[in-house]
């Protein structure tokens, strides 16, 4: 039996109180029409980031798997359940976050897992997923490469969305596959892959650690063993995993995976 418009308004009010409670929320989400952060500091967010590369990703993701890496509120995790994605699975390592999303999951009727999992355990998932999200993470990482590294090794097995906030140049310097001890190397060239390193804070944030520019968030995904396929907006990229070969001094990762060979 449809509610009447005075349990509607009653139903309304409710939802108000308990995304007030919950809050505050850095995902602006819409649940019921009732949005989670209408005030964000970045205006409507992730919403008008994700329209910018929407369109880049499978629209029908039936019968597919998907990792959410940092899940915060669950945006991500929600968008790709709508895509048809057959199981979805969010790991933070936020309480907060994860009531959120589980929150804004069951509001919308969505069949979603949120896990306080890091990064650093997603190897004990003993699973491998179609799509991996790995977006604003990164920097939040002291040792960001080691991450890459994890997920290419243990998770992801095809496409990975990955995002990450990015300072200075926007330029690629050519590099060479290898130099001399003795030749000259511009280093200090902007286009140079470059990390910049944060041992304070950064936007008075003492959870952000490390600041590439472009040119470094390419070759460490490069270095990874994700082919970069597009990047539909500046931060933004689609990249495909594909095998690495080992090299003579053991695997890339700290971590390999057991029964399962990078080659």
């Amino acid at each position: 039996m449809p509610s009447t418009p005075l349990h509607a308004d009653q139903e309304i009010r409710t939802l108000k109180e308990r995304i007030a409670a919950l809050g505050p929320w850095f995902h602006n989400m819409r649940l019921c029409g009732v949005q989670t952060a209408p005030d964000h500091f970045l205006g409507d967010y992730p919403q008008i980031k994700y329209d910018r590369f929407s369109e880049s990703l499978p629209h029908d993701l039936t019968g597919k798997t998907v990792l959410d890496i940092g899940c915060n509120g669950g945006f991500y995790s929600l968008e790709m359940k709508r895509r048809g994605a057959d199981r979805v699975l969010g790991i933070d390592t936020d309480e907060h976050y994860l009531a959120q999303a589980r929150f804004a999951a069951r509001v919308s009727g969505m069949d979603i897992e949120f896990r306080r999992m890091s990064v650093w355990q997603v190897g004990s998932l003993h699973e491998t997923f179609d799509l991996v999200i790995f977006m604003g993470v990164l920097y939040h990482l002291r040792h960001p490469l080691l991450a890459l590294d994890l997920i290419h090794e243990h998770v992801a097995r095809d496409l990975l969305l990955f995002q990450s906030m990015q300072r200075g140049s926007r330029e690629i310097a050519h590099v060479d596959p290898d130099y001399d001890f003795h030749a000259e190397i511009h280093f200090d060239d902007p286009g140079y892959p470059k990390m910049h390193f944060v041992e304070h804070r950064y936007s008075h944030d003492e959870t952000n650690w490390w600041v590439p520019n472009r040119a470094c968030v390419e070759a460490m995904l490069r270095s990874s063993g994700f082919a970069i396929e597009s990047q539909p907006e500046n931060e933004v990229y689609i990249c495909r995993w594909h095998s690495i070969e080992v090299p003579p001094d053991g695997p890339h990762c700290v971590y390999p995976a057991n029964g399962r060979s990078a080659s």
